[in-house]
């Protein structure tokens, strides 16, 4: 009530919902190991959280109830009547000198009503402009209609953002989140994707790009395929420059995302469940990942891997500089071998199949000699539930 007083329009209470649902601000959601399960993929931990919808449906009764009774005792109707109010409230004395050395007044004071209005007058929902997928959703319509699969090829540019984000709502809508097969809708685009090209992308859709995308690529997989690869098929000119940018499969749960070129800072940061192959990436690649496989074929920023907890990481370090960009806190590194060589090949393979990669092709040319200038890269937690026997690479690379 006092905000509204101030002048506050909307008031955030998202942090009292999870109180009431029993977080206990231990303030480590990114370590995967929340104590009350209220933020965590490890099963046995969100065996413990104990919140239910009554919890939250009480917090707001209860709060719309206490401010109900305070507007009441203000002889007021609603709480828009005291919107910008601030001459209802008065600054109350600590009781002490030292504690009172702060004006308030002018935090307090009110515009002229007439020229200024408390209470704002604009609109606070401004339309979804036209998308790039309302025709593909229009286009579709065999797919969506009759379950006819197809292939849909368009032109990008980057104001053309979110690009398949709301046709995989459509999909989910229709279909269910596994109800169409892989790869049932591709779109083949050129050119260069605007933010988020397949944010929350499903499964059922694929998505080729030649050309090049900007930040959150693949933000939230949940499913799809993603391929993104150089306008006119990879080189050498172009394997050491970035082709997608940011924070690119940030929360992905599913699917794959494979990138002929290096991605921006923040890579896979918190991926807990797609695959994915890249040649190279920024500071903070794979950053708080709790699960999911990524593939890295070139050099990585600073601080790989803080706070990764689950899922692999297999990083190409033949100059030997990971362990000056690694943040060994959480993770281990170990030899490439057995299954888990048989999973990186098969991931590179695939790559080198989704976008004609060059540096792909190098290193299948000559495998027996490059697999040992691989890393891999476990939670450590993972490691120890598992009980994995693995020869630590750190004995070796350092000896």
């Amino acid at each position: 009530v006092i905000a509204a007083m101030l002048g506050a329009e909307e008031f955030g209470i998202g942090t009292a919902s999870l109180l009431a649902l029993g977080c206990l601000m231990v303030r480590q959601c990114h370590s995967n190991t929340c104590p009350v399960g209220v933020c965590t993929q490890d099963e046995d931990l969100r065996a413990r959280f104990g919140g239910f919808p009554d919890h939250v449906v009480n917090l707001m009764t209860f709060l719309a109830q206490d401010v109900r009774e305070i507007l009441s005792g203000l002889g007021a109707a609603s709480l828009e009547d005291v919107i910008g109010r601030s001459d209802l409230l008065a600054q109350v004395s600590r009781g002490s000198e030292s504690l009172d050395d702060l004006d308030l007044s002018l935090i307090m004071s009110r515009a002229d009503a007439v020229e200024r209005p408390a209470r704002s007058t604009r609109s606070q929902r401004n339309e979804v402009t036209p998308s790039l997928d309302e025709q593909i959703i229009t286009d579709a319509a065999p797919a969506f209609d009759r379950g006819e699969k197809m292939q849909l090829d368009y032109g990008v540019k980057n104001t053309d953002r979110t690009v398949g984000t709301r046709t995989s709502s459509e999909i989910v809508t229709r279909f269910g989140p596994d109800g169409l097969g892989e790869d049932h809708l591709t779109l083949r685009l050129r050119g260069s994707a605007g933010q988020s090209l397949g944010a929350f992308a499903a499964r059922g859709l694929r998505i080729e790009l030649d050309g090049d995308a900007n930040d959150y690529v693949g933000k939230g997989l949940s499913g799809a395929t993603l391929i993104v690869r150089p306008y006119g098929g990879s080189s050498p000119a172009n394997e050491a420059h970035a082709i997608i940018g940011n924070t690119c499969l940030y929360g992905a749960t599913s699917g794959r995302l494979f990138a002929a070129g290096r991605a921006g800072q923040r890579f896979a940061v918190r991926n807990s469940g797609a695959e994915t192959v890249v040649e190279g990436c920024g500071t903070n690649g794979c950053e708080y990942m709790t699960g999911g496989t990524a593939v890295i074929l070139g050099p990585v920023g600073d601080n790989f891997a803080a706070g990764m907890t689950g899922g692999d990481a297999f990083v190409y370090d033949p100059d030997r500089r990971l362990d000056a960009r690694l943040n060994p806190e959480t993770v281990l590194a170990f030899d490439l071998e057995g299954e888990a060589e048989q999973r990186c090949l098969a991931l590179i393979e695939a790559h080198a199949k989704a976008t004609g990669s060059v540096v792909a092709a190098r290193l299948l040319a000559a495998w027996e000699a490059e697999r040992g200038y691989f890393v891999h890269l476990r939670g450590e937690e993972v490691v120890k539930r598992e009980r994995v026997r693995l020869t630590p690479a750190n004995e070796s690379r350092s000896a």
